[in-house]
């Protein structure tokens, strides 16, 4: 931006000088041009007016006297006539049509006075060279006019826009400074208040995620006791004792989830990205889903390429993988394949069904927030797991619209000079 300033304030000053310089350029010439006239003009008046004087006062007026009379002219050539019979001339008689010519006419003379036309184009030159300079002088002093100008705009610019860019990171510190330029002010002071609104709004969610967490858990542990309680009482009944363990273990993941979503606010109680190993996520998933597929006459399969690793929070894939398969469950149809396979850069999940798809005017939204392929749905599900997915450095996107295949792109490296060790998934 300083450069555009500077170019633009050039752009006017060269115009500027212009409009002005060649106006007065040319006036000036025409005034050189008519000085010079007006100056062998004068000179052949005065030689004739001093030999005429010299008559008048009975004196002879010979050569000699001509040439004294000439020899404050130099660089001239003069032609002396006396009573139109005797004639002297002095000096060299420059070419036709590179002179300037002025007769002077008395009662005994005529003079003629021819001069070269450098007289005139010296001057000229002379006068050009002060505009010239003078132009010159003009456009120096508006770069360094425009040099303070720039900078005195593109610092706060510059200033607003870095805060504007950090409130858009979620750093909420208030700009706090004034720059004495009313639009300027206008928009600092739009800043401050929006960071202030920010910083009120992120205060609320802290504390709603810390009061929402502390009702949540309580009943969450209550219900992960009672489920031990009904496994320990249920005697020899294995279906009872195998749904007892299956619910507990969606309540105890039910719980997991609650307390990652919930301290999404505060980063530090995710944890850090491990090594996990896919295949174990996956059969947990399977373990937890499969009945929910049986139950709607429906299968579940694994497919692709086994033993690979990934980095992501402990929790966070299963999490991600759950979402999906509900989301196949609801919105799919006939069987639900989850296929792993890697990149050179990435391990890659897929969780792909049968059904009609995504409809096509849902495509490019689908990740957003509030946008749902049924009535009553939230809309939140898939928006939801794209972010747990993202903290992480992975991502959740749409492969294919129909049949729908979403997959989640897993890094197999760790940013960073020390690599954690492989931590198997949740059993």
């Amino acid at each position: 931006m300083r450069r555009r300033l500077l170019v633009s304030t050039l752009a006017v000053a060269v115009t500027a000088v212009l409009l002005l310089g060649l106006p007065l350029a040319f006036v000036l010439s025409r005034l050189q041009i008519s000085a010079a006239d007006q100056q062998v003009r004068r000179d052949a008046t005065t030689v004739a007016k001093t030999l005429q004087d010299r008559v008048n006062a009975g004196l002879p007026a010979d050569v000699a006297e001509a040439a004294a009379a000439a020899k404050s002219l130099p660089d001239r050539y003069i032609s002396i006539q006396q009573d139109g019979l005797h004639e002297f001339s002095l000096g060299d008689r420059p070419q036709a049509g590179e002179a300037i010519i002025k007769q002077a006419v008395t009662r005994d003379f005529q003079v003629t006075v021819a001069a070269d036309d450098s007289v005139e184009y010296g001057r000229l030159t002379g006068a050009l060279a002060l505009i010239g300079a003078l132009a010159l002088a003009a456009v120096a002093v508006a770069v360094a006019l425009a040099m303070l100008q720039a900078r005195r705009l593109t610092r706060p610019l510059e200033e607003l826009a870095s805060a504007a860019d950090r409130l858009g990171l979620g750093d909420a510190r208030p700009l706090g400074r004034r720059y004495g330029i009313p639009e300027l002010d206008r928009l600092a002071e739009g800043l401050d208040g929006s960071a202030r609104r920010i910083t009120d709004l992120l205060s609320a969610e802290r504390d709603f995620a810390a009061d929402a967490s502390h009702q949540l858990r309580t009943p969450l542990t209550a219900l992960s006791m009672r489920l031990e309680e009904m496994i320990a009482t249920a005697g020899d009944s294995d279906v009872v004792r195998e749904e007892g363990a299956a619910a507990l273990a969606q309540t105890e993941r039910l719980a997991d989830v609650v307390s990652q979503l919930l301290g999404r606010t505060r980063r530090a109680s995710r944890g850090v990205p491990s090594l996990i190993v896919i295949d174990d996520v996956i059969a947990q998933q399977v373990i937890e889903w499969d009945p929910a597929f049986r139950r709607a006459n429906r299968k579940l399969e694994v497919a692709g390429e086994k033993g690979l690793s990934a980095y992501i929070t402990p929790g966070a894939l299963g999490q991600v993988i759950a979402t999906l398969l509900d989301n196949a469950l609801v919105h799919g149809a006939g069987t639900v394949t989850i296929r792993s396979s890697r990149t050179p850069k990435s391990v890659v999940v897929e969780v792909r069904d049968e059904g009609r798809g995504v409809p096509h005017e849902l495509v490019p939204r689908i990740f957003e927030r509030n946008v749902s392929g049924r009535p009553g749905g939230t809309g939140l599900g898939l928006a939801l797991a794209r972010d747990v997915a993202t903290a992480d450095g992975a991502n959740v996107v749409l492969v294919r619209p129909r049949p729908a295949v979403f997959a989640v792109f897993l890094p197999r490296g760790l940013r960073g000079p020390e690599e954690p060790p492989v931590v198997s998934g949740p059993k």
